[in-house]
């Protein structure tokens, strides 16, 4: 039977859980699928590879959430916490794991792993303005994704370390930060950008 990409992701998760996302190996999960190492290169070019395979998940858990009739029922500023909330969510079962994930695209020699992280960031945080159906044009789309951007990366450093029920501190940290830009936007004449 052949090798999904899925069941590739949730090897090396289940394989990160177990030791750490450093000690997994793209053998060892070949191994766990009874696969060939050349089933998971038909899927992933490098262990990187699956690291933003993972994120897309959170990409996609945030999208289906956002096609809800309950979240298109939400203010345009609620919709952009419950976006970032359903993303940080779908990450959740892999907190640890996730974390070092991060970490690892942090080490000074990853240089090509951080330009990617940085592509990756703006992706998401496109999908989540898409998500929240923003529609400001420039110049005030590019202070909003400045924001957003910000915000979201806040967020995700603070949620990282939270061992909250549900996330509830990271959820109360992600709504003061959009308020506090929610303000900060209603002060610039003319701006759309603080709905």
């Amino acid at each position: 039977m052949p090798v999904t990409r899925e069941a590739i992701v949730d090897a090396a998760l289940s394989r990160a859980d177990q030791t750490s996302w450093e000690a997994v190996r793209l053998y060892d999960i070949a191994a766990a699928l009874g696969a060939t190492l050349n089933d998971v290169r038909a899927h992933f070019r490098e262990k990187e590879d699956i690291v933003d395979a993972w994120f897309d998940r959170a990409d996609a858990a945030m999208l289906a959430e956002a096609a809800g009739v309950e979240f298109q029922a939400l203010a345009p500023g609620d919709r952009l916490e419950r976006a970032m909330m359903t993303w940080l969510g779908a990450l959740a079962p892999h907190r640890r794991a996730t974390r070092q994930m991060i970490r690892n695209k942090l080490e000074p020699g990853h240089l090509h792993y951080q330009f990617n992280g940085l592509l990756r960031v703006s992706r998401t945080v496109q999908w989540m303005r898409e998500a929240a159906k923003r529609d400001a044009t420039l110049p005030w789309r590019a202070f909003e994704e400045t924001a957003l951007t910000s915000i979201y990366l806040m967020a995700f450093v603070h949620w990282m370390y939270d061992d909250s029920p549900e996330s509830v501190r990271t959820r109360e940290f992600l709504r003061r930060r959009l308020e506090d830009a929610r303000r900060l936007a209603r002060l610039i004449p003319g701006s759309p950008v603080g709905r």
